[in-house]
């Protein structure tokens, strides 16, 4: 029977020879992973230094040094379980030939876990999107928030957040990558000179350029492409506008404003909906006249009482 002496003894025995290394082997894990994560950041603040002229690249950088750092600290984590069980005596062949033939059938059994992680390495590798983007992923519209191997993570102008699994994504449109455009339809009255309206926007685009709030996100000036279509009750003029990424929203929303303010100006008319009710012929419309004398109802005299 051991006494507590004894155990003791040999819980110091253990700590002098197993415990110290099982010790070294975390302080060294947890100083490589520091180590390995002011690596990155270094590397961040230089590449994006290099970048900061090109917002596109900056976000590109911060993406992937993101996602460098889970993968280094993975990494490590099970590199030192595996050395700490070999200094534990614990024979880890059987264990890498299970983890072998596990990872097989986990292969064949969760196909679909591997082609998300395979379509995140090819999504990121080629540069689709980036966390800051505004993209639209199987219909569904939002900024990128998170990319991680297996996920993507979007969230709507609401503030749902929509999770989408890497595998699963069949179409990206990203809004906001290089460079953005907004595109207007403007509607004006057959009774106006298009010749003249076109001159008008041209006009307020160079206005817009040149507002020193507005005019810095601009890439390109205003581009009036004419008369797209003939509809219903209006002409359809066609502009758009060139932005730097994510700006093209408060730039077109900027843009009708102004529209608006001058059409209304000079008198340009930009037509709306309405309806007019037509009776026909068999029902024509009546008239109905009310009159009323020193406050007395039609057909009354002062003082004469109802028959």
């Amino acid at each position: 029977m051991f006494s507590w002496n004894d155990l003791f003894t040999a819980f110091l025995n253990w700590l002098m020879v197993s415990g110290s290394k099982i010790l070294l082997i975390l302080a060294g894990t947890f100083i490589f992973v520091r180590v390995i994560i002011s690596a990155l950041k270094r590397l961040e603040r230089v590449l994006t230094g290099k970048a900061k002229d090109s917002p596109e690249q900056e976000k590109r950088v911060r993406t992937l040094i993101a996602l460098l750092r889970r993968i280094a600290w993975i990494g490590s984590v099970v590199v030192a379980i595996i050395i700490i069980l070999d200094v534990l005596n614990v024979d880890i062949r059987p264990i890498i030939t299970a983890a072998g033939i596990g990872g097989l059938a986990l292969g064949f059994g969760a196909q679909s876990l591997v082609r998300d992680v395979i379509s995140g390495f090819f999504m990121l590798l080629e540069d689709q999107i980036r966390v800051g983007d505004v993209v639209s992923l199987n219909g569904t519209a939002g900024e990128v928030t998170e990319i991680n191997l297996r996920t993507t993570v979007l969230r709507d102008l609401s503030g749902t957040v929509h999770i989408f699994p890497n595998g699963s994504i069949t179409s990206v449109s990203n809004m906001t990558k290089d460079w953005s455009r907004y595109v207007i339809d403007v509607g004006v009255a057959y009774k106006e000179d298009v010749d003249y309206v076109m001159a008008v926007l041209a006009q307020i685009g160079e206005e817009l350029s040149a507002d020193p709030e507005f005019g810095r996100h601009i890439i390109k000036p205003l581009e009036v492409l004419g008369v797209d279509n003939f509809g219903p009750s209006q002409i359809i003029i066609k502009i758009m506008i060139t932005t730097v990424p994510l700006k093209q929203w408060d730039v077109g929303r900027e843009l009708r404003r102004r529209i608006k303010k001058r059409f209304d100006e000079l008198g340009i008319e930009i037509p709306f909906p309405h309806t007019t009710i037509y009776w026909g012929e068999a029902s024509q419309p009546f008239s109905v006249r009310v009159t009323e004398e020193d406050g007395q109802r039609p057909g009354k005299q002062e003082g004469e009482g109802a028959k």
